[in-house]
Parts: C-alpha cells; structure tokens; sequence
C-alpha cells in the first residue's frame, strides 16, 4: 500500500507539472480574461517568494537541487505572461487590475517616473544581481570538475584504509556527481535569467512604441493621451514582470554563494555578524558622534547608532551567559562529533543494547575540552591517535563517544572499553602537569600527583610556574594533552581488545582493493576470519604492529594449510617480521641486551608445551629469577628483553606475562642477522 501511494503521489504531481506547461503553451498564443491573467501574476509574485525563502533556509545547493530546472520553468512563465499582458494591452487598452494598480499605485501614474523606475529594477537585476550569479555559477562549476579526482582519490584512500564502507563510498561517490551536475546546470541556468532581463527591456521598448502606432493610428488617440494610457499600462507590465525576476535572480545569487554553508542563511548571518557585539558598540557609538556634527541631521544618526549600540550590548549578554546544557551538565557540541554520528529524540531498543567500542566519559568539570562545532581540543588529538595508531600498529581505531557523565566528579575522566572501566584519570583545567624526566623532586610550587599514562612522579602547576618548570628541564603538558597520551597509552595496551571481527574483516576489505588474489586464497579457503583475528591479536597483545599485513597474510596462507592453532600461526607470522620486531628492540648502536633461559627451563617449558604440567614451586622460582634479572637491567637503565629459542617462546611468554607484561620475550628466530646479543645474565627455576 505504501509503495502504491508513492506512486499514485508522484503521478498527482508529474500531473500537476504538464498541466502548468501546457498552460503556459496555450497562455503563448490563446488570449486569456484579465482576470485570470490578474491571478497568474499574483502567483507569478508568490512563487519568486518562495523560491527566494527556500533558498535562504538551505544549508547546502544541493538541498535545492531541482533549483536550475525551476528556473527555466519560472522564466518560461515569466515569458509567457509577458505576452498575454501584452496582447491584451494592445488589443483592449487593458490588462487588469493588477497591471492597473502596478501602473497607478507604485509609481503615482507618472509614465516617465515609471519608465525610470523599470529602468533602475533592471540595471539592477541585469548589471549587478545576474552578472555576480552568472560569474559565480562559471567558477563553481569549473572548481566543482577539476576537485573531482582529488576527492574520489580522497574517498578511495578511506575506503582502502577501512574508515567507510562500500555503501558510504557510493554514497560519497554519488553526492560528488550531483554537486558537479548541479554546479554545470546553474553555470547554464544562469544564462536564463541574463534573457530574461533583456526580454523584459525589450518587451516594454515594443509595448511602448506598438501602444503609440495603435493609439494614435488605430483609435484616433492624441499624443498625450496615448502616452498616458499605453506608457503607465506598459510600465506596470514591466514591473509586475520584473519584481518576480529580481526575486528569483537573487535566489539564483543565493543559492550558488552557499558552498561553504552550515546553516540557514539568517542563522549564519545571526551567528557570524554578532559574533563580536564590541564591533557592532563601536559601530553605533562613530555613528551617534557624526550625528552631533554640525549641520547634519541628528534624528537619524542618533536613532541608528543607538539602535546599533544596543544591538551589540543585547548580544554580549547572550554571548557572556553560559548555555543551558552545560548548566544542566549535558554535553557540548563535541560529545556528538565525537562519535561521528547525530543524537536521535527517541532511541529504539536495539540502540540502547548497542555497546560503543571506545568511550571517553568527562566530569562537567572537563566538558570545555569536547566544546566547540568539531568537538574541541580533545577530538583534535583523538582524530591524531586515530592516525598515529594506523600508521605504527596498523589497527584502525572504531569511532570514539566521547560525552559526559555527572555521576563522575567535576574534573574525573574515565576511558570505557565496550562498556567495562578501563582506566580513570583527574585532571585539574587551567593548570599544566610538570614531570621531571629523571625522577627527582620538582623546586616548584604545586600539588603533587602521578602521571597517569606511565605512573611517573608529576605535579600540578599553575601557569605561573610553566615557565620555570621548563627552565628546569621538565616536560610541561595541558591537561587536553596528558588525557590523549593516557588514551593513547590505553589504546596500545588494549589493542588485541579493541581488535574485535568486524575491524578484522575491515582490515581485510581494505587488502582485498590492493592484492585480492592473497585475501581471497587465505579467506576462507585456508582460514576463517575468526582464526585470522586470533593471530592478529596474539600479535597486538606482545605490543607486534600489524601494518605489513601483506606478509602476515601471506605466511598464514602458506602455513594454515598444515596448521590450524592460532598460536602456532602466530609464531610462524612472528618469524616472518623478523625486522619488524628486531627494529622495535631496544638495541644501542647494534648491541641488544637480553637474558637467556637456563637450558634445564627450556627442557621444562618444551614439556609444558607438548602438554605437561608445571609445578607451583617452578613457576614461583622462574618469577623470583626474573625479578632479579630486571633490577639488572634497570641498573643499565635498559628495558628488559628475555631471548629463548623458538619453540619455548609461546609458553614462556604466557608463564610471565600476567606478573611481568612489559618484559619482551622473543626468539632466536625473530632476530634480525646484524644485531650483536649481550648477555645480562640467565633465568632459571630459582634465582
């Protein structure tokens, strides 16, 4: 039923529209009664009104989009009233009461005081309105067609890099040929109402001298009552011709002048004008001083320059009084444009089960962060780590919500994984965090703390004291900087979390536009996605970047037809991005430091990995010989690195990982061939 209204709508007004031109043909060579061509008129007027009000209330040209076909539909009518008013001005010496009033009332039945009158509306509408749009149509539509390839090359680098899908990409795709379409359309649509503005100087020019021959040759008329009589008829055409047209010529200026709108023209002429109510004072004040000029008309100086004074004290009240919702603890603009998306009134059951991926929940204390139209400071640096992740991990971030919480203290923020509290951190606003790289106590003043990312001693210092915590060698951050670097943080260490199946296939569809004959004979001939993710988060849990995704999928393919186990996979894949890993070490001038496993572990743990078990009093002794080879390393202010052969390497890992998780375990086969090994020492089952 839905669809057969649809249907019966679109006939109605398909209907409607061939009607309104076959009357405009028929108007063309049919003589209609005044009064009938007094109602057109009317509607001519109304329909350059609207026109010109939908073109205001737009935020974007394509919004309007049926605007160029419009303005050929209203000049043909524009047209053809044009000549049934003049058919009936030469015939009958009349044309109505809407010609007689334009005649009469508007320019006081003065023929030469109307003839200036159509004269002026035109160079109006000819020299200024239509040649600004004609000109502005041309270079829209040209700068429209060269941008093309930069932004279908824009769409296609997101596609690739996973940031949308194919439906968006199409989407996105088809808006670009709409917006080129439509900038063609106006840069010839324009021409229309350059023709017009002739066509009416034109028409009044023969109206006036045809009314003078019939006048006086046909009807025995004198000069002057001719002219009083077929002049002011004529002029009044001309008007009731030409208001319409300015109308619509300034739509057309509108509407080809809002590429870079966000909103309605008379909001963004609200918001942009009284932006700074200091100027529109100022403006009123040297206008109420040249009104006291000698000599000059005071009334009107003094009344607009009052009027505009208080203008500019009305809007920095509003501007000065804090807005509702951050009265109410709602969050700013930046809480929506953090996710990405638009707030709904009503929610339906299934949003309110949905789980954001990552979510940053603010105190209203920290709100002034997210505020502004691209969601603050804050979005700014999580758009950075978006990006910073990509290229180092090569994990694609999903969209991060970003919005407030009152049940959180004033200044508390806490970073949510799918809905689960994984880290909170206090932040104090109009104070900078101070942290001294070696350790020692800060000689200023402030309110100590610790570093949230890395636990680091720090202290909370005015502005004041900024100065004199850098000469002092410490790193001073914003309070918008120490929340992105603990994100950041949180983000590297809950990578394989983050990584869930659907950033997986995504990650794969953006290989698959590259090399589709790798995807296509790994997924899922030889693996399921599911065991692909497996390996990527084994990699992405010990901290391994992904973005050489291409010879990790190509050893999964070659190894996933004799094995199966993710972790073994993930091994193989390890040893595949030996120079990745090698190069993420920390090796000084081509010296690794490393502890080795005593060669009796090793025998253990190659049990243990076939299958047996090991006792409580093996694992407690292998943590207290760890222990201890760390305070060696940190001796050396050396991160610690623990070296084992391949095949113990798994197990190992999985033995220390949940006491020691910044210790890097890696093989002898991970190593790249120009790496000098030093020995700190050997690990074994008691220290």
């Amino acid at each position: 039923m839905r669809q057969q209204r649809g249907v019966g709508k679109g006939l109605g007004s398909e209907a409607i529209l061939g009607g309104a031109v076959v009357l405009m043909v028929i108007m063309l060579v049919v003589p209609l009664p005044s009064t009938l061509l007094s109602l057109l008129l009317i509607l001519n007027l109304g329909i350059a009104l609207l026109t010109l009000l939908v073109t205001m209330s737009t935020t974007e040209p394509l919004d309007f989009a049926v605007f160029p076909s419009l303005l050929l539909l209203t000049t043909l009518f524009r047209l053809a009233l044009n000549v049934s008013t003049s058919r009936l001005i030469l015939l009958n010496g009349y044309a109505g009461q809407v010609i007689q009033a334009y005649g009469q009332f508007v320019v006081g039945g003065n023929p030469l005081v109307g003839f200036i009158v159509f004269l002026i509306l035109v160079v109006i509408q000819f020299v200024v309105i239509t040649r600004g749009a004609e000109r502005v149509a041309e270079v829209a539509a040209r700068f429209t067609l060269d941008a093309m390839p930069g932004k279908q090359m824009s769409i296609d680098a997101d596609l690739n890099a996973g940031l949308i899908d194919d439906k968006e990409a199409r989407r996105r795709r088809r808006d670009i040929e709409r917006e080129a379409d439509f900038y063609g359309a106006m840069d010839g649509a324009s021409k229309f109402v350059k023709g017009d503005a002739m066509a009416g100087l034109l028409i009044v020019a023969i109206n006036i001298l045809g009314g003078f021959v019939i006048g006086m040759v046909q009807r025995g008329m004198s000069f002057s009552a001719a002219l009083s009589q077929y002049t002011i008829l004529t002029i009044g055409d001309g008007l009731s011709a030409q208001i319409p047209a300015l109308l619509i010529s300034t739509a057309t200026g509108i509407i080809v002048t809002r590429a870079a709108a966000q909103n309605s023209l008379g909001n963004e002429v609200a918001q942009q004008v009284l932006a700074e109510p200091r100027l529109l004072m100022v403006a009123g004040g040297a206008l109420a001083a040249i009104g006291l000029v000698p000599g000059l008309p005071k009334l009107p100086f003094l009344a607009v320059g009052i009027g505009l004074f208080w203008l500019g004290r009305v809007a920095a009240r509003r501007k000065a009084a804090p807005a509702p919702e951050a009265a109410a603890g709602k969050p700013g603009p930046g809480a929506q444009a953090a996710a990405g998306e638009s707030s709904t009134p009503a929610e339906s059951g299934a949003d309110l089960l949905e789980l954001d991926p990552l979510e940053i929940e603010l105190g209203y204390g920290l709100l002034k962060l997210a505020e502004g139209p691209t969601g603050g400071e804050l979005m700014r640096r999580v758009g950075l780590i978006r990006r910073q992740l990509a290229a180092e991990m090569g994990l694609l971030l999903p969209l991060v919500r970003v919005r407030d919480n009152v049940q959180l203290p004033p200044n508390t923020y806490a970073v949510k994984l799918r809905g689960s509290e994984v880290a909170r951190g206090e932040l104090r606003p109009g104070q900078y965090l101070a942290m001294n790289p070696s350790g020692e106590a800060l000689d200023v003043q402030g309110t100590p703390t610790r570093e949230p990312a890395f636990g680091l001693p720090a202290m909370w210092i005015t502005e004041g004291d900024k100065v004199r915590a850098e000469l002092a060698g410490c790193t001073v951050v914003d309070p918008a900087t120490v929340l992105a670097t603990h994100f950041s943080e949180l983000c590297k260490r809950h990578a394989h979390e983050i990584l869930s199946r659907q950033e997986c296939k995504a990650l794969l569809d953006a290989m698959r536009q590259r090399q589709a004959a790798l995807v296509d004979e790994l997924v899922p001939a030889v693996l399921s996605t599911g065991q692909v993710q497996r390996v990527l988060q084994n990699l992405l849990r010990e901290g391994v970047s992904i973005r050489n995704l291409a010879t990790i999928l190509e050893t999964l393919s070659d190894a996933g037809t004799l094995v199966k186990d993710p972790d073994l996979l993930t091994e193989r894949v390890r040893s595949a991005l030996a120079r990745e890993i090698t190069r993420d070490l920390p090796a000084e001038q081509g010296r690794l430091a490393v502890c080795t496993l005593d060669p009796r572990l090793e025998g253990r743990l190659a049990e243990a990995a076939a299958g047996a078990a090991l006792e409580p009093d093996l694992l407690h002794g292998v943590r207290r010989s760890l222990a201890a080879a760390m305070e060696r390393f940190g001796a050396r202010a050396r991160p610690p690195v623990v070296l084992t052969a391949p095949n113990v390497r798994a197990p190992f890992r999985r033995l220390i990982e949940r006491v020691f998780p910044q210790v890097k375990v890696v093989s002898t086969a991970e190593l790249a061939g120009d790496v000098e090994i030093e020995s700190l020492g050997t690990i074994g089952a008691a220290s």
